[in-house]
C-alpha cells in the first residue's frame, strides 16, 4: 500500500453475516453467551446478541492493513462506542495521520448502517 501522510484509505463495507459471533467464538475460545445466545443477550438488557469486540477491531484491521506484511504492524488500538449485531453492515475508514521514526500512523472509524460509530480513536502504526 502507498502510505503518505494526509492519504485516506478507501473505504471498506462489511456486512456481519449471521452466524459469524459463532465462527469467531470457535476461534477464539470465547463462547460468553451474550455472543451465541438472543434470549440470554436480551435478558441481560443487550437487546439481542453480539458480536464480539475483538472480531470488530479485527475487520477495522483488515480494511486498513488489507495485503501489508503483518509483521510490519507494531500496534493497534480502538475504543468501541457501540455494539456490532449480526446483519450490521459497517462502513470503515481511515486516513494516514502521520510517518515519523519509521512509522505510518492511520487513524481508523467505523460506523454500522444507521450511522452509528461502533469504533472510533482508531489507531495502527506500520514499519516502513
Amino acid at each position: 500500500m502507498n502510505y503518505k501522510t494526509g492519504v485516506e484509505i478507501k473505504p471498506f463495507e462489511i456486512e456481519i453475516d449471521k452466524y459469524r459471533s459463532y465462527y469467531y467464538a470457535g476461534a477464539s475460545g470465547d463462547f460468553n453467551s451474550i455472543h451465541l445466545d438472543d434470549e440470554f443477550a436480551k435478558k441481560v438488557g443487550l437487546g439481542g446478541k453480539i458480536l464480539h469486540g475483538l472480531c470488530t477491531m479485527a475487520y477495522v484491521y483488515r480494511a486498513i492493513v488489507q495485503n501489508e506484511d503483518p509483521q510490519k504492524v507494531k500496534k493497534i488500538k480502538v475504543r468501541f462506542r457501540n455494539v456490532v449485531r449480526p446483519l450490521d453492515k459497517l462502513t470503515i475508514e481511515g486516513k494516514v495521520a502521520k510517518e515519523e521514526n519509521n512509522l505510518f500512523t492511520i487513524e481508523a472509524n467505523a460506523e454500522n448502517q444507521k450511522g452509528e460509530q461502533v469504533i472510533t480513536n482508531g489507531l495502527i502504526e506500520i514499519e516502513k
